[in-house]
């Protein structure tokens, strides 16, 4: 089957999938997930991760977080800053300590046992954008901690593995990562950022108006988010990063509505769905059964670290308990990051061939789990703010029940000259 059959049986198992997980009130990407891993080698092995399905996917990514920068508040991404940051870093040392402490006791050795904790502090924040976006969370103080903290959360991720393959650089003959260059390319990268957002896209965007081209401004959008991407990826960081940046720039710009329009049909109808099938076309169930008690463990612990550690980290900064549990929920997906960091990992050496299928598998179970925590999480909060509002709204009833009361009662009194004594004396 060429590529064309092949994207389009997956474009249809897509729309039809989303429908239905629609009808059944579950998340659009678990029955997008879905379709990869029941085409895929996992079951009727029909489609496998090509070079060319791989490439749509990435674009998918790219797009996906573009979409997300451009609906975000850039207001509330620097209001919640700090919280974003404690989330992420509290978000980080659990994964990493706590899984790394459970994969001791399956005889991993102490720097593996290290490697798979790094493995699983990485967020993948593109499908929890997803869920988001489809229940109108995105734009909210709790949206923008996750993506905030999902950026913090990428650059502590790749300080981590490039410390660990300096470490085992010696050893596997992979050539030493030099840490402070990276760090250094890394704050160059944000520091562009800073003047993209300021002064470039707002130009480039006022620039676009003058081109002799159909949709332009659309245009214009597209090269600034595929050379933030790029230069994302440069300096060791996901392109996603670079994309969802590319987004906020937008935003600030009187394009934004223009470019929104314009890009959403376009990644939803072809690239953002394939991106959720690839997450599905990298499970396989090989050896699956030998394997059973460390995937079921760790794939516990993967939902839990991040729950529990991004959940005290949300806590810490004064969130209620609905929104702790939203935050810790929003972080659960590993998705494309863990995947990008164990494959790194295995080729230098830093992980065994013997467990690299298993972590896979228990990367892509965390990341279908996710979105239903994450709806989960979703209703408990909006069920919530509707309690208060009824309060609110008894506590406003009630108390103009006792002013009206109060003021019939003096009415009354006044007319019998007992209220006017009373004032007198």
């Amino acid at each position: 089957m060429d590529f064309l059959g092949i994207l389009c049986l997956l474009i249809l198992a897509t729309t039809l999938a989303g429908h239905f997980a629609h009808r059944a009130g579950i998340p659009a990407v678990i029955g997008e997930i879905l379709v990869g891993v029941i085409l895929g080698p996992a079951l009727l092995n029909w489609v496998h991760l090509t070079t060319l399905v791989q490439t749509f996917s990435d674009i998918g990514v790219v797009v996906l977080m573009f979409i997300g920068g451009l609906e975000s508040n850039l207001a509330l991404l620097r209001k919640y800053l700090r919280p974003a940051i404690i989330v992420a870093i509290i978000g980080v040392i659990f994964p990493v300590v706590i899984m790394g402490l459970a994969s001791r006791f399956f005889q991993f050795s102490w720097f593996e046992s290290l490697f798979i904790g790094v493995i699983f502090s990485a967020t993948s924040v593109s499908i929890s954008v997803e869920v988001l976006k489809e229940f109108k969370v995105l734009d909210t103080k709790e949206g923008a901690t996750i993506l905030g903290a999902a950026v913090a959360d990428d650059i502590i991720g790749v300080i981590l593995l490039s410390i660990m393959i300096a470490m085992m650089g010696g050893q596997s003959g992979v050539a030493q990562t030099n840490l402070g260059i990276v760090l250094l390319e890394q704050v160059g990268f944000f520091i562009g950022v800073f003047i993209v957002i300021k002064w470039v896209a707002p130009y480039l965007m006022r620039l676009s108006d003058h081109l002799l081209m159909a949709a332009s401004p659309t245009i214009m959008a597209i090269i600034i988010c595929l050379a933030l991407a790029w230069l994302a990826e440069l300096v060791g960081l996901s392109g996603a990063i670079g994309a969802f940046f590319a987004g906020v720039a937008i935003a600030q710009t009187d394009y934004q509505h223009v470019v929104d329009v314009s890009i959403e049909p376009v990644g939803y109808t072809t690239f953002i769905p394939l991106f959720f099938v690839s997450v599905g076309l990298n499970m396989t169930f090989k050896g699956v059964w030998q394997s059973l008690p460390f995937i079921v463990v760790m794939t516990v612990l993967g939902v839990l670290t991040k729950l529990w550690g991004c959940g005290l980290g949300a806590k810490l900064n004064g969130f209620s308990r609905h929104s702790n549990y939203l935050v810790g929920a929003g972080m659960i997906s590993r998705g494309e990051m863990a995947l990008i960091t164990a494959q790194i990992g295995f080729s230098a050496h830093l992980l065994s061939n013997d467990y690299y299928s298993d972590i896979i598998l228990v990367i892509i179970v965390v990341t279908m789990i996710a979105p239903f925590v994450l709806k989960n999480a979703i209703h408990r909060a909006v069920v919530w703010e509707r309690m208060q509002g009824v309060r609110w709204g008894y506590w406003c009833v009630s108390q103009t029940f006792i002013f009206v009361v109060s003021v019939n009662y003096c009415t009354i009194t006044s007319k019998n000259g007992t209220f006017v004594k009373s004032i007198v004396q």
